[in-house]
């Protein structure tokens, strides 16, 4: 709780370096804030293509919303993971990249890693924005659920926090992680469904059967994969205009603060040190 308070005590800065991360990122371009769509509208195009055209993957319509794009449906899983996708990446080098400040400034350094994730989530929430808008012009009815949007973005939010403060500590000691984490995310990302439909995996576990022996399935530990759960509730609340069941919010939340505590619990005992080891 001590802790907590001393962050709270570095608000102002915490803004400060989040403001300056928003302004310098789009810095003398033309088009500013637009370019923060660019990325994630790229790859919509490309796995729409691929995937949707080619492949011919067909998740079921929206459930009740009735809702048949696959580019949208593909968003709604996609802006979620390249929000978690850039505060893990950019979280992991916040403490390297700001070597010289930490050593010669005393501050609480977990601001560092955490204004990253304010910087995503001003551009995550910009494109979360144009997301409803086209969601509701296609015939989706998103605003009443845009409450609970917010909240599946803050649970969200404070698990990539999480996250972003260990890969942070990690890549203080070993430099190899900002290295690694760029493979580890794509795996990552396709053990998730956001370009195939859960069912996809269902089926295939039901084909599978118990593994060696035992009645854990394929689908058992594939829904380990806490992304999984993020990207499930936001489509059912975005896509399908469903309340998700309370056992997703449940394992969500868990997520969450799991790995924030553990995320506060591992920068905290190595706090101290970030200047001799840096």
């Amino acid at each position: 709780m001590k802790y907590l308070q001393e962050v709270w005590g570095s608000r102002e800065l915490l803004f400060n370096l989040t403001s300056r991360e928003v302004r310098g990122k789009y810095k003398r371009t033309v088009f500013g804030q637009l370019w923060s769509l660019a990325n994630p509208l790229a790859l919509m195009l490309v796995y729409t293509l691929v995937f949707g055209l080619l492949f011919r993957i067909k998740p079921s319509p929206g459930d009740p919303s009735g809702l048949d794009v696959f580019a949208l449906w593909l968003l709604c899983g996609l802006l979620p993971w390249t929000f978690f996708a850039s505060v893990a990446s950019s979280g992991a080098g916040s403490l390297v990249e700001n070597s010289n400040l930490i050593q010669k400034v005393s501050f609480s350094r977990v601001v560092l890693p955490l204004s990253t994730v304010g910087s995503s989530a001003y551009n995550w929430g910009f494109e979360m924005i144009v997301l409803i808008i086209a969601i509701s012009i296609a015939g989706g009815f998103v605003l009443p659920w845009i409450p609970l949007v917010m909240v599946a973005m803050v649970l969200l939010a404070i698990f990539a926090a999480g996250v972003g403060l260990i890969l942070a500590i990690s890549n203080v000691y070993f430099r190899d992680t900002q290295y690694l984490l760029s493979i580890v995310l794509q795996f990552w990302m396709y053990l998730t469904p956001i370009i195939y439909p859960i069912s996809l995996v269902e089926s295939a576990s039901k084909k599978t059967g118990g593994l060696a022996g035992t009645q854990v399935t394929v689908l058992d530990i594939y829904t380990l994969n806490p992304m999984e759960h993020f990207v499930t509730l936001f489509r059912e609340l975005i896509y399908d205009n469903r309340f998700p069941s309370g056992v997703e919010w449940l394992v969500c939340v868990c997520w969450a603060l799991a790995a924030l505590g553990v995320g506060l619990l591992v920068f905290r005992r190595n706090e101290r040190n970030l200047a001799e080891a840096l």
